[in-house]
């Protein structure tokens, strides 16, 4: 198509290349407040291919499965266009957030996703989460014998340690990890980021733009209801204020360069490994433009320096998550995070 992005670079997931800045879903049915009308959101998916984007992620959990009939109903027709990846173990049933990453519960998960997807093959299949209350090695053998049948393509992990990440690859070779990666959230750096390197396992980097802070798009405290930013502390005070600052600097960094600051947080993640891929959301075309045009910025060492000198170890206020989400991440806490837990 005449108005496709050229410049999209492409980064591999297995074997298959993807393009390296592609799309996250789950806020056109989840998380952020309402979602936006049906026809706007299907207007967004359908510019996304049209630009060239090539990868797309949902999740079971997203929409209580209304994310994946999305999908289906939006872009179902050019199935052949894109990689499409979504998530089993976390669920929304009956109005309850369930972890469940038993065999029996995966192979169920799996066959409501293809029915809602409207579709026999899912390319990337990721763990949501890790059930502490099941052995990684019995969730995987559920996907492996999923893989085996033909349903899925490959399998991926989601927030999940380095040690659990290695204890997966040994059952079979994880093609994905995903987990939250920003200037601002640095968890990955821990130990994932190198064990991804090690087992040559691709890193999706959601929320690459620190859940619109790092876009310029989010400047008060202030949230409807049920927009999950309302319960994270970093978006409450104090802690955001001190944290819109860091932003600010951020932004003016951008301004220098002349770019979006949307544009300078993806770039700093690609920059970080050539493994990365990034799936930043948006509901607005403009955004999605504007966020596609990252994958033609190259950062200078300076410009790396200059964004890691604001986020410097201590300088984000507040932990990322509540207690009670978090005990749900496995992903490694960064030192400061540990003295203060």
């Amino acid at each position: 198509m005449t108005d496709r992005i050229p410049s999209l670079p492409a980064r591999p997931i297995a074997s298959i290349p993807v393009t390296a800045v592609s799309l996250g879903c789950m806020n056109l049915s989840h998380a952020y407040d309402v979602a936006p009308p049906e026809e706007d959101a299907i207007r967004l998916l359908n510019r996304a291919l049209d630009l060239g984007v090539t990868h797309l992620d949902s999740a079971a959990l997203y929409g209580s499965g209304s994310n994946e009939r999305l999908l289906a109903k939006a872009v179902g027709h050019r199935r052949k266009e894109f990689h499409l990846a979504s998530k089993c173990v976390l669920d929304l049933i009956d109005g309850q957030r369930v972890l469940d990453a038993r065999p029996e519960t995966i192979v169920g998960s799996l066959e409501r996703s293809l029915q809602r997807l409207g579709t026999d093959y899912i390319d990337l299949y990721y763990m949501h989460r890790l059930d502490r209350k099941v052995p990684i090695e019995e969730s995987m053998g559920a996907l492996v014998r999923a893989k085996e049948a033909g349903k899925i393509g490959a399998i991926g992990l989601s927030e999940m340690s380095a040690a659990n990440i290695r204890r997966a690859h040994a059952v079979h070779p994880i093609a994905a990890v995903q987990s939250e990666y920003s200037p601002w959230v640095r968890n990955p750096e821990v130990a994932v980021l190198d064990a991804c390197k090690e087992l040559g396992i691709a890193f999706v980097a959601f929320s690459p733009l620190a859940r619109g802070l790092l876009a310029g798009s989010v400047n008060k405290a202030e949230f409807v209801a049920g927009d999950i930013r309302a319960n994270m502390p970093r978006f409450k005070e104090p802690n955001f204020s001190a944290n819109l600052k860091l932003a600010e600097r951020f932004k003016a960094i951008a301004a220098d360069l002349g770019i979006s600051p949307a544009q300078l947080s993806l770039a700093w993640v690609l920059a970080r490994a050539p493994n990365i891929i990034v799936i930043p959301g948006t509901r607005s075309i403009a955004h999605l433009e504007d966020n596609l045009g990252a994958g033609a910025v190259t950062l200078s060492p300076e410009t790396i320096a200059a964004v890691d000198a604001i986020f410097a170890p201590g300088a984000v206020q507040g932990p990322r998550y509540t207690a009670a989400a978090q005990a749900q991440i496995d992903t490694e806490l960064l030192p400061e995070e540990s003295e203060a837990a």
